[in-house]
């Protein structure tokens, strides 16, 4: 939003000139409309630019339609008293450009100044959405909510009046309640949205405390960014229905410009990440740059999976891993090849990090699955160490069928490092004679299993009544498999050498039956 009075001071520096009537100095502009001559019906906005509009006439003429207080235009066939005659005529102040100033120079000036031309309660300028629903609700005459596509409240207006307690909820809670959602559903709501950009209306449902509503989708072509809904007595008259439709592709340029705005903020953010976990030569700048304090951190390592989806899910993790403003994040994140690296400022207890990781995965679709490794902590010099770290154990919870808590590099390094001899002897080639060859070959031969009785028992750190019980047999037949094995090969079970090669040779192979 930005008043008048400012706009015509601000763009008079871009060699843009007051032709015509004044309006009040004061006069708020929230919305942006351009011509499009494609359109079969005139869009509705505070500024009109007259893109591609031969005539000033026809521009002026497109200004009011459009219910326009502001006409930016370029003309060279019409004095300023002509152009000042038609602002007049049609209520519309005139601004004149310069012609050197290129149209998109100029088109992203005025989209800058109007949706961030002051700051917000929040720290940014409206792309506050908050602004924009006082608007459209003063507009349609109801309380106004913009949602998302998965009914999530990304703004809502002050304007009370008529609010029932569905409404109440669904603000309180920043998202529909579930139980409202499934009504949806059951009537097509979403269904509509997902093919139409008519308004629809909601009938009012007593029992979940529902009050009549309209909802028109918001769209970016053919892309559902979210929609508008508005709470009503009964079905809005054309006219407010038309301004609904409107106000929707107002939103979705704010939504739009947002995206992109995140999609810059997170482009520089994973840059710095990843400064950091490949050795930033002045760490104290980079971490200054991303909001962060001195440490010490965890890095988190996660990667999502979907049936049939190579890469969305992944990316849909990063978003909500930096969705928020950065002093609302506790970490800053990157997305390097198909895992997101998130800096967590975390001591010694990794609860935060797993508390994190469910954070995001309580965020994301259900049929998104989600493994996460998490570093020891580390000083900023150690962050490169840390990212190692993360990275093996997200591959050690990858190897855990079904487990669900993220795993931590000082709670499992043992783990960790037997995993990292498993994938060494695994890389390697695996001795086809000696004693394990012996035992295979017998085992394939006779149809035993001693190879499964000398891993146990190896595990079991030679403790016969602890492998006897994991086996499910008695002390005796354990005793008397390993003396049937000495007498197939060589055993040196005496030997601590050849015992860990062993254990590691028959958990190599267990992994890859």
């Amino acid at each position: 939003m930005v008043k008048l009075d400012r706009l015509i001071t601000v763009l008079g520096g871009y060699g843009v000139r007051l032709v015509g009537p004044r309006a009040a100095r004061e006069v708020e502009l929230r919305s942006i409309v351009m011509h499009d001559p494609t359109e079969t019906s005139p869009a509705f906005g505070d500024v009109f630019l007259a893109v591609g509009v031969e005539s000033s006439r026809r521009a002026v003429e497109l200004a009011a339609a459009a219910h326009a207080v502001v006409l930016l235009l370029r003309s060279d066939l019409d004095t300023d008293e002509e152009l000042h005659r038609l602002g007049q005529q049609h209520e519309v102040t005139i601004l004149l450009i310069d012609p050197a100033v290129s149209w998109n120079q100029f088109v992203e000036a005025v989209y800058g100044l109007v949706f961030e031309g002051r700051e917000t309660e929040a720290g940014r300028g409206p792309s506050d959405l908050f602004a924009l629903s006082d608007t459209v609700a003063a507009a349609v005459e109801g309380p106004v909510t913009i949602e998302d596509r998965l009914s999530r409240v990304m703004a809502y207006s002050s304007l009370q009046q008529q609010g029932d307690t569905a409404r109440h909820e669904t603000i309180l809670g920043r998202r529909v309640p579930e139980e409202i959602r499934g009504l949806f559903f059951e009537r097509g709501v979403f269904a509509h949205l997902a093919e139409s950009d008519e308004p629809l209306f909601v009938a009012p449902s007593t029992h979940h405390g529902l009050g009549a509503r309209t909802v028109t989708a918001v769209r970016a072509g053919r892309e559902l960014l979210g929609s508008l809904w508005v709470t009503c007595q009964g079905p809005l008259p054309e006219q407010r229905r038309r301004i609904l439709r409107e106000s929707a592709r107002t939103v979705a340029l704010h939504l739009l410009r947002s995206r992109v705005s995140a999609d810059l903020e997170r482009q520089v953010e994973s840059e710095l990440v990843i400064a950091l976990l490949e050795a930033a030569p002045d760490t104290t700048t980079t971490l200054g740059k991303l909001g962060l304090g001195p440490g010490p951190f965890r890095v988190v390592a996660l990667q999502a999976h979907a049936h049939g989806e190579r890469h969305s899910a992944v990316l849909l993790a990063f978003e909500r891993a930096t969705t928020g403003f950065g002093w609302s994040r506790p970490g800053r994140s990157a997305l390097f090849g198909n895992t997101v690296y998130t800096l967590l400022p975390c001591g010694d207890d990794p609860a935060l990090a797993r508390e994190w990781v469910r954070t995001v995965v309580a965020n994301l679709p259900e049929h998104v699955t989600i493994a996460a490794g998490i570093g020891a902590p580390a000083t900023p010099g150690q962050l490169p160490t840390s990212r190692n770290e993360a990275d093996e154990s997200l591959a050690l919870h990858t190897t855990r069928k079904g487990a669900i808590t993220a795993v931590s590099y000082d709670e499992s390094w043992d783990q960790i490092l037997l995993q990292r001899m498993r994938t060494a002897a695994a890389s390697g080639r695996i001795p086809a004679r000696g004693p394990l060859a012996d035992l295979a070959r017998h085992d394939a031969t006779h149809s035993t299993n001693y190879r499964t009785t000398l891993r146990t028992w190896l595990e079991a750190q030679a403790d016969l009544p602890a492998a006897a019980k994991r086996l499910d047999v008695h002390p005796n037949t354990v005793r008397y498999r390993l003396r049937k094995m000495h007498e197939i090969t060589t055993l040196h079970l005496e030997d601590p050498d050849e015992r860990l090669a062993m254990l590691i040779a028959l958990a190599v192979e267990a992994d890859h039956i």
